[in-house]
């Protein structure tokens, strides 16, 4: 198990639409597991492979609560098979957007159909925040990100302010 460098925005690399994945393996088993730990140490519910530099269409998701046992969610090739009309709007956040939140409007009940890490199929039939967190993923397999959904203004200034920061860590680490 290893912690993965998560990307930030704004990043070309976030940009991109993922491809499926042909074959699971144990390379894709074990990057389920450091996408996982890399997820809970961040700590964030979910987690895109292209947040860490993979082009695969592979996420992980686990809304449990602090005080829940663990309940992940790891999804390959994940479709949305079904959406309801009923939108829910939650402040959403990224792990390659920090510090950054934003009120987004979505679907409040999906199915979603993808393989487990074993290749086997499901489906999950989600609500609330667990419907949420599995678009908001689902969006970064497509290269679309949560600030994708908010007003140009809003978004650009979101991106100026983590350029900026981006920047800065960078002379920080050239100064240091």
């Amino acid at each position: 198990m290893a912690l993965l460098p998560i990307i930030v925005a704004p990043d070309p690399r976030l940009k991109v639409v993922c491809e499926p994945v042909d074959d699971i393996n144990d390379d894709i088993r074990k990057l389920v597991t450091d996408m996982l730990e890399t997820m809970y140490d961040a700590p964030g519910l979910g987690l895109a492979a292209p947040q860490v530099g993979v082009k695969k269409r592979l996420l992980v998701v686990d809304v449990a609560k602090d005080d829940d046992a663990p309940d992940p969610h790891p999804m390959i090739n994940p479709e949305l098979t079904w959406a309801s009309k009923e939108l829910f709007e939650y402040e959403e956040g990224c792990l390659s957007l920090p510090k950054y939140y934003a009120n987004v409007s979505r679907p409040d009940k999906v199915h979603v159909s993808y393989l487990d890490e074993n290749g086997d199929s499901r489906e999950l039939k989600a609500e609330g925040l667990l419907a949420v967190v599995v678009q908001h993923e689902m969006d970064h397999l497509e290269g679309i990100l949560f600030v994708d959904h908010l007003s140009m203004l809003k978004r650009n200034v979101i991106l100026r302010k983590l350029k900026k920061m981006k920047k800065q860590r960078q002379l920080e680490t050239v100064g240091a």
